[in-house]
């Protein structure tokens, strides 16, 4: 359950961030709300976030035994806990958001997303 749950929300951020570099007015759901308009600079981080969202979503669906395990299951195990701690971070770090569409929408899923990674992780 918490693998398609997280994979679902992991889904919905990676949409975002296409959004935000084709330029939508999404930016307050990110960065504190500090762009309405990511800047062309910030978009080419956004892309390179796409990169570790989908590794991320690889990793828990892996783990989940959804999809075949390409690296080892330690390997595996430990990229869970380091996603789960990352979340956690950046679930902390949402919560102090100056941005209230950060801090009521992003906040939540990243804190759900770092349960299901921890549970994942704690049943792999």
């Amino acid at each position: 359950m918490q693998i398609y749950l997280g994979a679902i929300l992991l889904i919905i951020v990676m949409i975002l961030s296409v959004l935000l570099i084709c330029g939508l007015p999404l930016g307050e759901l990110t960065m504190g709300g500090r762009y309405k308009v990511w800047p062309v600079k910030m978009r080419g981080i956004a892309v390179s976030q796409l990169f570790v969202q989908g590794f991320a979503l690889y990793i828990l669906l892996a783990a989940g035994k959804i999809l075949h395990i390409f690296i080892s299951e330690n390997a595996t195990k430990i990229a869970c806990i380091c996603f789960a701690v990352f979340f956690f971070g950046n679930t902390v770090m949402n919560f102090f958001s100056t941005s209230k569409k950060e801090k009521y929408i992003i906040t939540p899923m990243s804190l759900v997303e770092a349960i299901c990674f921890t549970i994942t992780a704690i049943g792999f």
